[in-house]
């Protein structure tokens, strides 16, 4: 199994860190069944975060044909404080700027290949939803990021982790910890998620959303 983290200008680095920390501490403790790549829209160069100086250096091209699971960050910026906060700093302005690259055809052809897995991180789900891809279909982000997703059409769901089949979103920046513990737990199986909790000292919060079951009655 194979699992792409995408890179771009501006990305929020424990965004990425966390999960592929988590997903491959999960390929060593199966003994390689899971391998970690970054990658980017461009292919291999250094990619400079929102965080400065921090970079990281993409080994590859972002390839849905090869992926069996992709992972999708957020920006690191001035948070907005409306939807329509579009200043060079922001994080929604990162954003914008991130797809006019190849990655927002390349997102589009990862949540349409059958088979693979799209997950988010904090306003790595806001990229998904500005590049079109999330209209009706339950998501969460950071908290100040929910009226901006709602915009692009997004079921929005406060929730930390959200399951919804072949899209997984994670809230705010330290859930990409809970994803990535989520995706072992989803993908390998809960011996293989326990192993790299107690690896890691640190327990998956919270439950994880599905639109299954019984509705509760609103109070």
């Amino acid at each position: 199994m194979l699992a792409q983290f995408v890179l771009f200008d501006g990305f929020d680095p424990l965004d990425v860190i966390a999960p592929y920390e988590v997903l491959g501490a999960g390929g060593t403790v199966t003994g390689g069944s899971l391998e970690v790549e970054l990658v980017s829209a461009e292919g291999e160069r250094e990619v400079p975060s929102g965080v400065a100086p921090v970079s990281l250096r993409a080994t590859g091209r972002l390839d849905p044909e090869r992926a069996d699971l992709v992972i999708v960050p957020g920006a690191m910026g001035r948070m907005p404080t409306d939807a329509e906060d579009h200043r060079d700093d922001s994080v929604l302005t990162i954003l914008v700027r991130a797809l006019g690259t190849e990655l927002a055809a390349l997102l589009k052809e990862a949540m349409d290949r059958p088979g693979l897995t799209v997950a988010s991180v904090c306003g790595g789900s806001l990229l998904l939803g500005f590049a079109g891809l999330l209209t009706g279909r339950p998501a969460t982000t950071h908290p100040l990021g929910m009226t901006a997703l709602a915009r692009t059409g997004a079921q929005v769901v406060d929730a930390r982790v959200i399951d919804d089949g072949d899209l997984i979103c994670g809230a705010g920046v330290t859930s990409g910890l809970d994803v990535g513990l989520y995706l072992l737990e989803r993908e390998l199986g809960p011996q293989v998620a326990h192993a790299v909790e107690q690896l890691i000292a640190y327990e998956r919060r919270g439950t994880v959303w599905r639109n299954t079951g019984s509705v509760p009655v609103a109070a």
